[in-house]
């Protein structure tokens, strides 16, 4: 006989529903704080923190660097996939890194150019700005749309035509995107050119880059204002890949195994937290307390929760393992608290797989998650690092699990070692772009939270009440009962 057999079901997050409490001022949608822990940290667990509860998964299909620089300009992260090569990883990393928001890294020309050459390189491009450098780099003068014309200057020498340096107001190793805005707008010029002491140009800086700047308050930066980002790894080749992200400057590194309670995970905790005592580890993926202990114990500072409930993930269908996303956190978060009080080390608990909507993230957080991790949400915008394709009138995107076959043709999956998938491919419909989505999903949540009575994350924790509903409650919250105009678009409308 089994050694523990449990007779109640496990419960998934559409199952629940959050009782209101008392809006306050102090509760009203636009005084709520969404910012959560994002991993414990020796210097205080709000040292490693989000601006928002979300977080990418680690997929092929969902995070490459247009989603990690998005994401992290509006609060959130992105977790770079392994299932890559080592070096192709790390680049992701350091391109995300790299990247300075209102700092453009210039296509610069020389002054022997022909006015004509420009234009050209202009029409391919895309834009019409250039820096003018010579041999060593320095800057002589810069190039604008209003300083050239592609057919009438097409025989000159961009010398002839371009503002002088003598005439130029710049920036000399300006870092900051205020002190950049600040010498901008007193200047009469549309771009601020960027040098070190040497006169070498570094970026440019344009007044429309630095009003699109203000539209994201809630970038999330380090402490040398990059942005944040996350990668992950998996159990075998970890002594080489983390010394690379490490290099390449990533913030924290996140296990990505279907199981993590493991002799594979507890190795590769143990040797990062020798190697590298200050990168932070997420680990998992883990459904009970004990899973949870164990990670701890092996010096995971975050912990994934979460077994098989993926859109295309099948490993309940494929080994029967797994459990209900609500009751694995529920229990999960209730042995959180436990070493709380014993250690005074807040673990923050991630819900992973089977979020759906809004309301799945709100009731994640309300059961006591600290945030959720998505891909099928992702997957769908356009900075996912897949193509778009028409299929019939819609517009899809392909998006594949890294326990699928797909994803296992590359070497390193971290299902390598199975015999049999544990995901599978499919298409989700395009929704554009993610700065035109995550507002309203936010905005939900942020509902959610005043309607009962709470205005950051903590207290929600602390004072959000759920319960169980049944199937025909469910029906109940659903439009019904009525025939919606999609579903009578085949018959035309006649008045009687």
């Amino acid at each position: 006989m089994a050694k523990k057999i449990i007779k109640e079901p496990s419960r998934t997050l559409m199952e629940y529903r959050l009782l209101p409490g008392y809006t306050t001022h102090e509760t009203s949608i636009d005084n709520i704080s969404l910012e959560t822990c994002l991993a414990w940290s020796p210097e205080g667990e709000w040292k490693m923190k989000l601006n928002i509860p979300i977080v990418s998964a680690a997929m092929q299909s969902v995070s490459g660097v247009e989603m990690g620089i998005e994401l992290a300009r509006l609060g959130g992260l992105a977790f770079i996939f392994c299932s890559q090569t080592v070096e192709n990883e790390a680049a992701m990393i350091r391109d995300i890194k790299s990247y300075k928001a209102g700092f453009v890294d210039p296509f610069y020309v020389n002054p022997d150019m022909l006015i004509g050459e420009v234009f050209e390189i202009s029409k391919s491009k895309g834009f019409n700005t250039f820096p003018v450098v010579d041999v060593n780099h320095r800057l002589l003068g810069i190039l604008t749309k209003n300083d050239y014309s592609g057919t009438h200057h097409a025989s000159l020498k961009v010398s002839e035509r371009m503002i002088p340096r003598k005439d130029l107001v710049v920036g000399v190793n300006i870092l900051d995107i205020k002190e950049a805005n600040a010498i901008l707008r007193e200047s009469h010029q549309s771009v601020l050119p960027i040098v070190n002491e040497e006169n070498q140009l570094k970026f440019l800086v344009f007044r429309k880059d630095i009003r699109n700047h203000m539209n994201y308050p809630q970038e999330l930066l380090d402490e040398q204002k990059r942005l944040l980002t996350g990668a992950a790894i998996n159990t075998y080749d970890y002594e080489e890949r983390v010394p690379a992200l490490v290099e390449a400057g990533v913030d924290i590194v996140a296990v990505d195994s279907s199981d993590g309670f493991s002799f594979y995970q507890k190795n590769t905790l143990a040797w990062i937290s020798k190697n590298y005592p200050s990168l932070p580890v997420i680990g998992g993926n883990i459904i009970t307390k004990e899973g949870f202990r164990f990670l701890v114990d092996c010096g995971a500072r975050a912990v994934k929760v979460g077994m098989g409930g993926g859109s295309i993930c099948i490993t309940q269908e494929q080994k029967g393992t797994g459990r209900g996303l609500a009751t694995a956190i529920i229990e999960v978060v209730a042995e959180r608290d436990r070493y709380y009080k014993e250690t005074g080390r807040y673990i923050p608990v991630v819900a992973d797989g089977g979020i759906v909507d809004s309301k799945d993230i709100t009731i994640a957080i309300a059961l006591g998650a600290d945030y959720v991790m998505m891909g099928r949400y992702f997957a769908r915008m356009e900075e996912s690092p897949t193509e778009k394709i028409q299929i019939g009138s819609r517009i899809m995107k392909p998006y594949w699990g890294e326990g699928s076959a797909r994803a296992r043709e590359w070497k390193s999956s971290r299902y390598y070692q199975m015999k049999f998938a544990e995901g599978v491919e499919g298409f989700v419909q395009y929704a554009g772009k993610l700065r035109d989505n995550l507002p309203e999903t936010l905005a939900k949540i942020k509902a959610s939270m005043s309607s009962c009575g709470v205005k950051n994350i903590p207290e929600f924790h602390q004072k959000a009440e759920l319960e169980v509903v049944s199937a025909l409650s469910i029906r109940e919250g659903k439009v019904h009962d009525i025939y919606m105009p999609e579903e009578l678009a085949e018959y035309k409308s006649e008045k009687y």
